[in-house]
């Protein structure tokens, strides 16, 4: 099982120095992907939570592809409703090409009503654009066959019945985020799905998280490598950890986040 790394391409604290930082420290430290997220117009209900400067997330991965040489790098998750599906498709591609077949694309709706008013795309369609969405960029890809390889895994994202239904149908793998284990265990043994590859949440306290709603990766060092364990035991190809939990100011104190991926990828490591 592999796993990657949420980085916050947002906030007050992030500039090109700190997502410099982050690139060599992720893959310093040994895990295999590297994930940005996307919003484009951070309107009012984008800024509470993602606050600007917002790094867009093509323009970033390529930036990170130049100076890294062997991190995966992907979106987690690139809300699809927002550009024409040919584009995406485009540069998709040409990110995929030029950093030597590294990307994975993660995909979702969205759920940011003002940010989608004022990009002019309904937010009431965003789930039967996101389908049609799919469905082109498969179709671009498809009769772009050879021009580049591997092909881009699409990880479609969504915890809910459509989002599940919608990975199935759609992509090369499951994508929840921030579930607990006994849902996603539910889930799996629910459905037939192509691949799963979760993305956790990252909090390390200092003793154990009994909380039976306990998010997957948040507890003592002990529960968040167990819990990785069982994700290896459900099939998870890969685990992506996130270590934002909501707090712009954070960004301005990323030593707290490296510290804890440092500790995972050091026992875990060990443990292997």
């Amino acid at each position: 099982m592999q796993l990657g790394v949420n980085v916050p391409n947002f906030g007050p604290g992030t500039d090109p120095g700190v997502l410099r930082e982050w690139a060599a420290i992720v893959e310093g430290l040994g895990f295999d992907l590297l994930m940005v997220s996307d919003h484009v117009a951070v309107t009012p209900d984008v800024a509470e939570r993602y606050p600007a400067p917002f790094y867009e997330p093509f323009t970033t991965l390529s930036w990170v592809a130049g100076i890294t040489t062997r991190v995966r790098l992907g979106t987690t998750v690139l809300v699809l409703p927002y550009r024409h599906p040919l584009l995406v498709a485009r540069m998709a591609t040409n990110l995929h090409q030029l950093s030597g077949g590294r990307l994975v694309l993660g995909v979702g709706i969205g759920w940011a009503p003002q940010e989608f008013e004022a990009l002019g795309v309904p937010f009431t369609a965003r789930g039967a654009l996101t389908d049609e969405h799919l469905v082109t960029l498969r179709e671009a890809w498809r009769e772009e066959a050879g021009a580049h390889t591997p092909p881009i895994p699409v990880w479609v994202g969504g915890n809910s019945e459509a989002g599940i239904r919608r990975a199935i149908r759609f992509g090369d793998a499951w994508h929840p985020l921030r579930g607990t284990l006994p849902w996603m265990r539910s889930v799996l043994a629910q459905h037939s799905l192509p691949a799963f590859a979760p993305r956790i949440t990252l909090r390390l306290t200092t003793t154990p998280v009994n909380d039976p709603e306990r998010p997957a990766g948040t507890g003592t060092l002990e529960q968040i490598l167990d819990d990785l364990d069982q994700l290896d035991r459900l099939g998870a190809d890969t685990v992506v950890l996130d270590p934002y939990h909501g707090d712009p100011e954070d960004t301005r104190r990323p030593q707290a986040a490296w510290q804890a991926l440092t500790a995972v990828a050091t026992h875990r490591r060990t443990r292997s």
